[in-house]
């Protein structure tokens, strides 16, 4: 005969918890008893501010990072330079590259990188915005910074590929961040110093 060793409540709360990324059955039982554990006064914060952060947190219209108005805070900088734009696969990689102070123009977020194996083509991306976006004009350099690895240097070619023309006829320059970022690796991982180094030695694509 079995039986539940926790309360659904309590399950519930595991199970929610091992579903984020780096977070195991071990740590999210972990974390879901030293919730137990915090009064009600200090627990209560935490949910209160998951609910405000979902009903308040949206993407930009524009790039697509995460902002809680129209525009993100990036592309409301007048200061940033508008000819040149990074592109990223996820919000977070805006703030590693944020963190080497080594660029100062604008992002796309493209909500990912091309892995045809797990389904994921052109059609679930920001790619169509992303090429609409720079064939309307202004931009003279794409910076493209998704992930060293294999799904990352996939979805790199693919924009090249799509911008091949912009680039023969000497409208645009697609660079790709080269020396100091490992293959395998994450932007999210990179120290300051080895990103901003790869930003400085960036190669044409």
């Amino acid at each position: 005969m079995s039986f539940a060793l926790y309360s659904p409540a309590v399950q519930r709360l595991i199970d929610e918890l091992a579903k984020l990324p780096g977070i195991g059955p071990k740590t999210a039982q972990r974390l879901t008893f030293h919730i137990l554990r915090l009064s009600k006064e200090d627990a209560l914060p935490l949910a209160e501010a998951l609910i405000e952060m979902k009903e308040v947190i949206g993407f930009c219209r524009t790039c697509f990072n995460l902002t809680d108005q129209e525009l993100c805070a990036v592309c409301r900088d007048s200061r940033r330079d508008a000819a040149l734009l990074c592109v990223v696969e996820e919000p977070s990689d805006i703030v590693s590259v944020e963190r080497t102070h080594e660029y100062k123009g604008l992002y796309h977020v493209l909500g990912g990188a091309l892995s045809p194996i797990d389904g994921i083509g052109p059609e679930r991306l920001h790619l169509a915005e992303l090429l609409a976006r720079v064939r309307k004009g202004g931009i003279t350099e794409v910076i493209v910074a998704t992930n060293p690895n294999l799904m990352g240097e996939a979805t790199a070619l693919y924009i090249a590929a799509e911008l091949k023309d912009m680039v023969e006829s000497g409208l645009l320059r697609i660079t790709r961040p080269a020396a100091g970022l490992p293959v395998g690796g994450d932007l999210e991982y990179a120290d300051e110093v080895t990103l901003g180094r790869a930003l400085k030695g960036r190669r044409d694509l």
